[in-house]
């Protein structure tokens, strides 16, 4: 960070809190309403506490790791800009080729040719623009572009558990992990915002079947953002996401025969529509096609693993990287995604925030198992929609990053997308629970008296 961060991100700021107290003027929920703030701040927080952790804890005192290489090659880009906005331009919409024009920049942008990375270089040199070329503007931007996507997701869940809300808003504002990781100028915090508009997209079209053409363009735009950053998320969200709107149109159909013939028939569509769009969204892209899928997660693991310092790797067993190897490992997988670092494991004070919450998963897990019993809370479960959906995507997405990563270093940062909805499903089965073990002492209350 330089002088003018200083200077200038206060500026903003003020300018971002004047805004969001005018937005907040406009929310009828009163519920709501208490929200706003409190979680846009936790997002700046977050978005300039990442920045200086890189500089002065990891750095000690210089700019260092992804969020400060991100700018590094913003800053290229906007030279680019301030020399010809066309040559900005060229950039902007260049895909990794070489063009003698622009050669003096991209040679300079080791990241130049890779899609994933560059695209968010792109995002934050369009930011750039706005932001005087300043890591901490560009940063709170993001944190913004993050919140909008996570303030539509706790709307979502609102709608449908209102009586939840304080247990809500922790699950998806206030968890440490993802206020920190998915704030800053790093792509976690594209993905997170954009995965929020893409479960409120679904939800507002195929659900309530409102807003249709609105929702479609959240869902669109989401979901390009996502396949261009992360696509492995767009692969765990869509099969559970679809799963989710048939059997929530399947349950609204009165007739009982009908509705017992609709479900699986609109499940088994669901799965054959997610397979079609897993293989076809992935071929010819040799780091997500499914067939070098098992391929890509063992050199990835064994890649980070090797390389990763402070002694916070992990071993989930072996695995060859064929697909049948990769299932062999998916409990552990799942599990280190889930519950680990456990306390004992904890090498640094990063590492301590994760270890505390995925203690915090494993008791209320484990409370929730021992006071329901296991069928019984599996088969609320699958009888609860969004928290079918939630934990199906949770799973398939823990399965994705639990092999990939190798480390807890990275880890932290790859679980983010689900921790909100796995930490919302359980908090809304606790609550089914208790309701249906009040109505049942109601109703011997009543049988007793009579």
């Amino acid at each position: 960070m330089e002088l003018k961060d200083l200077f200038l991100a206060p500026i903003y700021l003020l300018l971002i809190y004047t805004i969001a107290y005018w937005l907040k003027t406009r929310i009828r929920n009163k519920t709501l309403k208490r929200y706003f703030i409190s979680a846009l701040s936790v997002k700046l927080i977050g978005a300039i506490s990442l920045g200086l952790i890189y500089q002065f804890y990891y750095g000690a005192g210089k700019p260092t790791g992804d969020t400060f290489n991100y700018f590094n090659h913003i800053k290229i880009v906007h030279s680019a800009f301030s020399e010809s906005p066309s040559l900005g331009l060229k950039l902007l919409f260049s895909s990794g080729e070489y063009d003698a024009a622009t050669i003096n920049y991209t040679s300079r942008m080791r990241w130049y040719t890779s899609s994933t990375e560059f695209f968010v270089v792109k995002f934050g040199s369009i930011i750039s623009l706005l932001a005087f070329n300043t890591y901490s503007v560009i940063a709170l931007f993001y944190a913004l572009i993050s919140f909008s996507g996570i303030w539509a997701m706790y709307s979502t869940f609102y709608k449908l558990y209102p009586s939840l809300h304080k247990n809500l808003a922790f699950a998806i504002f206030f968890l440490p992990s993802v206020f920190f990781w998915g704030s800053g100028l790093m792509k976690d915090s594209i993905t997170l915002g954009a995965l929020g508009w893409l479960f409120y997209g679904f939800y507002q079209g195929f659900i309530e079947k409102k807003r249709f053409l609105l929702s479609l363009l959240a869902i669109i735009i989401s979901f390009y953002v996502i396949f261009m950053v992360k696509v492995y998320i767009i692969l765990s969200f869509l099969p559970p996401a679809l799963f989710w709107v048939f059997n929530e149109n399947s349950s609204r159909i009165k007739n009982n025969f009908l509705r017992s013939i609709a479900k699986p028939f609109f499940l088994i569509t669901g799965a054959i529509i997610a397979v079609i769009g897993a293989l076809n969204i992935t071929e010819g892209d040799e780091r997500y096609d499914v067939d070098k899928i098992g391929e890509r997660t063992k050199i990835n693991s064994d890649y980070l693993t090797k390389y990763q310092e402070n002694n916070s790797a992990y071993n989930i067993g072996e695995f060859d990287g064929s697909i049948v190897s990769m299932m062999a490992v998916a409990p552990q997988a799942i599990n280190v995604a889930l519950y680990r670092p456990y306390l004992w494991e904890v090498r640094n004070p990063v590492m301590l925030l994760s270890a505390i919450e995925s203690f915090i998963f494993i008791i209320l897990t484990l409370k929730l198992f021992f006071k329901a019993g296991f069928f019984k809370t599996i088969k609320r479960i699958v009888s609860l929609p969004v928290v079918n959906f939630s934990i199906l995507f949770t799973i398939i997405l823990a399965f994705a990053v639990g092999t990939n990563s190798g480390n807890f270093g990275t880890l932290v940062r790859y679980k983010i997308p689900f921790m909100p909805f796995y930490l919302s499903a359980l908090f809304i089965v606790q609550a089914s629970y208790k309701k249906t073990q009040s109505s049942l002492n109601t109703l011997k209350r009543k049988h007793s008296h009579s």
